[in-house]
């Protein structure tokens, strides 16, 4: 048996060269995990269904993005185009994080080799986030009844103010954000645990948070684990304001995967967030989530 992860040709959508967004991650992690022997293929995921996406945002936003009538106002605040292929790769990615929560059931360890699109709320998108897919396949697996209590771990650079305005009132899902207080919004919600972290820390103060809050994290139980790799927080990234080395993103990988697989409690891992001066390097530090789960099969 090999580590399931969940891949679709069309995560990569068109937009133009020029943006920000490295669009094209998701094909090349594919091929690097392939090459390298991660894995041997992947499951491929079906466009997330209407029904499954409105436990989380409101059909008519959903609509707006399957239509391409989104105000351009709000498709500026998202940070690319609703075009055909944005539209499609939206609800791909979605499906594949509910694909991938579902393999994780069975297999204990599952990941997407896209999401943690935690800035999307009920009703918008931001951030380079359309649909929030996180959130999505955790209703998805409360309201199966395959998981009561879920806990999101957010480790991406920025915080995940999208998980926490739409769990808000929830208290079957607990959000964690472990962010860098001075990054992206400006304006943050309130998650259910907020760790802000400070300007240019680097990998030893890092990871003693991260054991530190581990540890509290582990005094409740979780039928169930979203674990947001964001990558942003590396040295050389370019919209991260942390100092996180090769070693210590592998590390903080590490850690979290063995905190929850030690518990028998299954873990899905998504992308987050990785904007790296070097194309090459992004892809290299996206797939130590990989194949950090995958060294549990070997």
């Amino acid at each position: 048996m090999e580590l399931p992860v969940v891949n679709h040709p069309d995560y990569v959508a068109k937009i133009n060269d020029d943006n920000k967004f490295p669009i094209k991650k998701f094909g090349a992690l594919a091929e690097y995990l392939l090459k390298k022997g991660v894995v041997k293929k992947f499951h491929i995921p079906k466009e997330c269904s209407i029904d499954t996406m409105k436990t989380s945002h409101s059909i008519e936003y959903i609509n707006h993005i399957k239509n391409k009538t989104l105000d351009q106002k709000l498709q500026k605040k998202i940070g690319f185009p609703i075009n055909d292929s944005v539209a499609r790769r939206s609800f791909v990615a979605t499906g594949g994080t509910v694909l991938a929560s579902k393999l994780a059931l069975d297999s204990k360890l599952a990941c997407n080799t896209a999401g943690g699109s935690h800035h999307a709320t009920f009703d918008c998108g931001a951030g380079y986030c359309v649909f929030n897919d996180v959130a999505v396949a955790a209703n998805y697996l409360k309201n199966k009844g395959y998981a009561k209590r879920i806990l999101i771990v957010d480790l991406d650079v920025h915080q995940g103010n999208g998980n926490s305005e739409i769990f808000k009132n929830d208290k079957n899902v607990l959000t964690f954000s472990m962010h860098c207080a001075s990054n992206y919004p400006a304006k943050k919600s309130k998650s259910d645990i907020d760790i802000e972290l400070k300007d240019h820390m680097e990998d030893e103060e890092y990871l003693n948070i991260l054991n530190k809050n581990l540890k509290e994290l582990n005094k409740d139980k979780y039928d169930f684990v979203f674990y947001v790799a964001g990558v942003d927080i590396h040295f050389e990234d370019r919209l991260g304001k942390l100092k996180i080395t090769d070693e210590g993103i592998n590390k903080r990988d590490q850690v979290v995967i063995e905190n929850f697989y030690s518990k028998d409690t299954p873990l899905c891992g998504v992308l987050g967030g990785g904007y790296n001066k070097s194309f090459e390097k992004l892809i290299e530090l996206h797939s130590m989530l990989h194949k950090n789960c995958a060294n549990y099969f070997s």
